[in-house]
């Protein structure tokens, strides 16, 4: 069914320029293509064609580029269902899965309550969603080979190892080679926010950037970079975690171990933590602080104040380190941001350096099945060797 069926789809240069490009911006013409990545229309054609025959891309009928223009072009695009992809997404009480298409668009959906966060049961019962989702369509089953698993904390994507999951109460956990056993599949683990951010880059508001960030608010604060074409990881797996950037030196510990942490001031258990502290009602919920804050109650109101200033520093120091075009803001935290969006774009705009401040925060609310989606996004790397290529550096 696939050319080869542990190994990357393309390992060419030219193959690999002509593929990203045309997944994330195709249908293009052959023509189009040089100029958009430097290669000449004979490598380009060369570098398609073993993809026409294995069905990854097709022809579209002939069509002129402009009025009075000579021979019309047989513009190439992606075939969607030439293989699919399972994602899913762990979070502390659920999982969410996801298959898509090979341009990351969502096939079927699929969900599991999670009782037991022990990493055996979890893959067991992520096997059965799996089964689930591929049992959803013949086609599913019969052309799908990759896996993708996302997850909050540390993760070394290369090893397919969890090294810390604060959220799952994990600590060097070889999540790819459990799954492998129980799912059969070619499994690729990587960090939730990360793998958000590769599908927003590949498929979503990123594309045609070659800077771009995406950061994530609620449960936890978390952001991912991608720099010059390619997610940033750092030499050991952490770089672009805003959530950890200290901004106040005399704010609470973080669960990390630092002090005054993004996250320790503004995710929502820190934002629940200080309203509980400040009102003296230690049995408050978080949808309790919502709706006094949106009362006018003081303290819950200033415990929002806090939590957008030091998200709009926090989102200010990533633009001044790397420069990103765009920035995605999205997260279950949105729901409450009437209560401190001012206050993050008011910190983000006078702690941004210069021109930086021009770089606009785009508002994008994402349902779980998008993290699943996510996951997904980053199998869907793996048909490229090594770490995948970007589209955006081939931009003319």
């Amino acid at each position: 069914m696939f050319p080869n069926q542990s190994q990357p789809l393309v390992t060419a240069p030219a193959e690999t320029a002509v593929l990203a490009l045309l997944l994330a911006e195709g249908p293009l013409s052959r023509g189009e293509l040089a100029r958009r990545t430097g290669l000449s229309s004979t490598a380009i054609t060369k570098a398609a064609r073993p993809l026409i025959d294995d069905g990854y891309l097709h022809e579209l009928p002939p069509e002129r580029t402009a009025p009075g223009a000579g021979r019309p072009v047989n513009p190439l695009a992606v075939t969607p269902d030439r293989e699919f992809f399972v994602g899913v997404k762990i979070s502390g009480d659920r999982l969410f899965g996801a298959v898509c298409d090979l341009r990351a668009g969502v096939r079927a959906t699929a969900g599991q309550t999670l009782s037991d966060c022990r990493p055996e049961a979890v893959c067991g019962l992520l096997s059965e969603l799996v089964d689930e989702l591929l049992d959803a369509d013949p086609a599913f089953r019969a052309r799908t080979r990759h896996l993708g698993v996302a997850v909050s904390g540390d993760v070394d994507r290369d090893s397919g190892r969890v090294r810390c999951s604060g959220r799952l109460g994990w600590r060097d956990i070889p999540l790819a080679e459990m799954v492998t056993g129980s799912t059969g599949l070619t499994v690729t683990v990587e960090n939730d926010v990360k793998a958000l951010a590769v599908a927003e880059y590949w498929f979503g508001e990123g594309i045609g950037t070659g800077y771009f960030a995406l950061v994530t608010i609620g449960a936890g604060i978390g952001s991912a970079l991608v720099v010059n074409g390619q997610l940033v990881t750092g030499a050991y797996g952490v770089a672009g975690e805003m959530g950890h950037i200290p901004v106040d030196p005399s704010g609470p510990r973080c669960h990390c171990g630092a002090v005054g942490c993004v996250e320790a001031l503004a995710s929502t258990g820190a934002i629940l933590k200080a309203v509980r502290r400040d009102t003296g009602r230690p049995a408050l919920e978080f949808d309790e602080v919502v709706e006094t804050a949106r009362n006018g109650n003081p303290a819950a109101r200033e415990a929002f104040v806090r939590a957008g200033h030091a998200i709009g520093v926090g989102i200010a120091s990533l633009v001044n380190l790397v420069g990103p075009e765009r920035i995605v803001v999205t997260g279950e935290g949105l729901e409450t941001y009437d209560l401190f969006g001012l206050h993050i774009e008011e910190a983000y705009a006078a702690n941004a350096f210069g021109a930086a401040a021009n770089c606009p925060l785009s508002l994008r609310p994402l349902p779980w099945e998008e993290w699943a989606r996510g996951a997904a996004a980053v199998g869907i790397q793996a048909l490229f060797p090594g770490h995948p290529p970007s589209s955006s550096t081939t931009h003319g």
